[in-house]
C-alpha cells in the first residue's frame, strides 16, 4: 500500500486547510485510516481515525470540534479537514493505514504510512 498525503502549507491562526491522503496498491474500502501529527523534538501524535465505511471516527482531545475525519472510497482518499488552526497545530501530518480493522491511537498498530505534509500555523 502506497499513500501520498497532500495539502499541507502555511496558515495564518484561524485559518483552515484540507489534507488529502490517496492509497494505492490495495484495497482501500477495507482499511481504516488514521492521521497522526508530529512537530520538530517531539513524538509522533495521534490526529484522528475512520472505520472502512466512515461511520465511526475518532479524535484527540485537541482537535474535537475543529477537525474532520473524512474518506471517500471511490476515490481510495481520506481526508483531514482542519478549521480554527491554532500555532499548536504546526507540525508535519501524516495519514496511516490499520489493516486489522481497529480504531486505535497508537502508531506502531498502523501498518503503512505516508510520507507527510508539512502544516504551518502563524500566530
Amino acid at each position: 500500500v502506497q499513500l501520498q498525503a497532500s495539502g499541507g502549507g502555511l496558515v495564518q491562526a484561524g485559518g483552515s486547510l484540507r489534507l488529502s491522503c490517496a492509497a494505492s496498491g490495495g484495497t482501500f474500502s477495507r482499511y481504516y485510516m488514521g492521521w497522526f501529527r508530529q512537530a520538530p523534538g517531539k513524538e509522533r501524535e495521534f490526529v484522528a481515525a475512520i472505520d472502512w465505511r466512515g461511520r465511526s471516527t475518532y479524535y484527540t482531545d485537541s482537535v474535537k470540534g475543529r477537525f474532520t475525519i473524512s474518506r471517500d472510497n471511490a476515490k481510495n482518499t481520506v481526508y483531514l479537514q482542519m478549521n480554527s488552526l491554532k500555532p499548536e497545530d504546526t507540525a508535519v501530518y501524516y495519514c496511516a493505514v490499520e489493516t486489522s480493522a481497529i480504531i486505535t491511537t497508537k502508531p506502531y498498530e498502523y501498518d503503512y504510512w505516508g510520507q507527510g505534509t508539512q502544516v504551518t500555523v502563524s500566530s
